[in-house]
């Protein structure tokens, strides 16, 4: 029977008829035909070109059928990375805007039988990750694209860098708290003092001490030495540093050799006045000197400070000052107290002199401090 021509009524039937997706068991994918009805899919099997169509395929069936599966999985995973890239969605979802496509190519001429088994063959083949759920299977495209691996590759050196700067930065302030303890257990080991006793070795030697020193007798002193009991030569040790009470009056009795006290006064306020001096240079030194620990606590609370400080300062009972002359002689510079804030920046604010209430910003205000008493 010959076919009606394009613009006929009967032509322009069928089109309108054969729009939009038919009836799948009415489908021939060998020949590609989609009939409307039972009758017209019996017609077309006993036809003779569907029994060429048919011996081709049954000479060679796996390559139909390979090539059949392979543009199901073109198909669908085109959809899949175009529509929903890397997110969970269900394999229902995907594969009903797959068939939207009049088409396209049926599930029941490719080597999967149904779409749970062609959604797990995905996961076994590393194509997708699948999960079952109670609702049905979800899976997810896994992008192996050039771009994507590029992209990844460059997440995962920007991430190790900031890793590698992470942990140099801890292994300075790590260093610089391991010198700081350092430092301190020094300083601490040089404040000490360390008292020793007197020891004398022979028992027969005479000691002799000298206090009060001049600079003209420490020059004429050395070089000179006692005799002991034994008859031995002992050297005097003159460089002894000042006490620190002042000579009593028994010791310039009993020696002779020693100063008078207008002469000892002048040295000993100098010898005071060089220990002071030392004293302050060294309070200072050790005030100025502050260790990297400190440093490193003072930054964290500068940085937590600037962190936590907030740009509104709004809130409800608080007695506020207007300071913008815009609202008038009659606000101007009046007392009022916030009844609401809006919005973090906009006080709902009623005068103590009218009880007007005025929506005011919080640029035009600034908080009153009360009096003393």
């Amino acid at each position: 029977m010959p076919k009606h021509e394009f613009l006929t009524p009967k032509a322009i039937a069928n089109r309108i008829k054969s729009k939009g997706l038919q009836k799948l068991r009415w489908y021939c994918q060998m020949c590609q035909k989609q009939c409307r009805d039972e009758n017209g899919f019996k017609c077309h099997t006993m036809s003779e070109s569907h029994q060429r169509q048919l011996l081709l395929v049954a000479e060679n069936p796996g390559r139909f059928v390979g090539g059949f599966s392979a543009e199901f999985l073109k198909g669908f995973m085109d959809i899949l990375r175009r529509q929903y890239g890397t997110r969970r969605i269900h394999c229902n979802v995907v594969y009903q805007e797959y068939i939207k496509d009049k088409d396209h190519y049926h599930m029941n001429a490719t080597r999967w039988s149904t779409l749970t088994g062609f959604v797990m063959w995905l996961g076994r083949n590393g194509l997708c990750e699948v999960e079952s759920t109670p609702k049905g299977w979800y899976i997810t495209y896994i992008d192996r694209s050039p771009e994507a691996l590029a992209r990844q590759a460059a997440d995962d050196k920007k991430k190790k860098m900031d890793r590698d700067d992470e942990e140099r930065t801890q292994r300075m302030i790590d260093e610089q708290i391991v010198r700081a303890l350092a430092n301190k257990e020094e300083e601490e080991e040089n404040e000490k003092v360390k008292y020793v006793g007197l020891e004398r070795i022979d028992e027969n030697e005479k000691l002799t001490f000298k206090l009060f020193e001049t600079s003209k007798e420490i020059e004429e002193d050395e070089g000179q030495t006692s005799t002991d009991q034994n008859g031995k030569d002992v050297k005097i040790k003159t460089e002894m540093p000042p006490p620190k009470t002042a000579p009593r009056q028994n010791d310039f009795k009993h020696n002779k050799s020693t100063p008078s006290l207008m002469q000892t006064v002048p040295n000993a306020l100098k010898l005071a006045e060089e220990e002071a001096k030392s004293k302050g240079f060294q309070r200072e030194e050790r005030k100025r000197k502050v260790s990297a620990v400190e440093e490193v606590f003072k930054m964290e609370e500068e940085r937590r400070e600037k962190r936590n400080r907030k740009d509104y300062w709004l809130h409800e009972g608080i007695i506020v000052k207007v300071i913008h002359q815009k609202l008038g002689e009659k606000y101007y510079k009046r007392k009022g107290v916030i009844e609401e804030v809006q919005n973090l920046y906009t006080a709902v604010v009623r005068m103590l002199d009218t009880n007007d209430k005025l929506k005011i910003d919080q640029t035009h205000l600034e908080t009153v401090i009360p009096m003393i008493g």
